[in-house]
């Protein structure tokens, strides 16, 4: 397995790549993340970790110049839950959902070719059951009960 690639932000809020020894721009990072490159952004100064920061600032270009990818209404509540007691909670359960998502994705790019019918009926079956556990999960942990545990 290759080491971290690590991206140095300066002050004037120029990226160097240590790798490739050269400036780089948001769109390079975003190439870096698309092609599953493993990296670090670290401040120049302070060795502070960036990374966060910079992934944040490509989602938000992404939103602001294609298909917004967020509701305004998803970010009302992503907002919302800061702060609140379930917010570690509630974050898990979006990267967990995000992941299953990405899982199924590959799934079906797979299997599609096959028989597409037989594939998005058993993903839709498989989708169901999986939402229906985590949701159960989320609520458990939030100390609240489902339709199926009040039984």
């Amino acid at each position: 397995m290759s080491e971290i690639r690590i991206i140095k932000k300066y002050p004037n809020r120029r990226l160097y790549d240590t790798e490739e020894s050269k400036y780089i721009t948001l769109d390079d990072v975003k190439q870096l993340v698309l092609a599953g490159v493993d990296f670090l952004v670290k401040d120049v100064k302070t060795d502070e970790d960036l990374t966060r920061n910079i992934l944040l600032q490509i989602i938000s270009e992404q939103e602001h110049d294609g298909e917004p990818f967020f509701s305004t209404e998803l970010l009302t509540q992503i907002i919302r839950s800061y702060g609140d007691s379930l917010q570690s909670i509630a974050g898990d359960y979006i990267q967990k959902s995000m992941q299953l998502f990405v899982e199924q994705q590959k799934q079906i790019q797979e299997t599609m070719a096959a028989n597409p019918i037989k594939a998005m009926t058993e993903f839709t079956n498989q989708n169901i059951k999986m939402w229906q556990e985590m949701q159960d999960n989320f609520f458990k942990a939030a100390g609240l009960k489902t339709d199926d545990n009040s039984k």
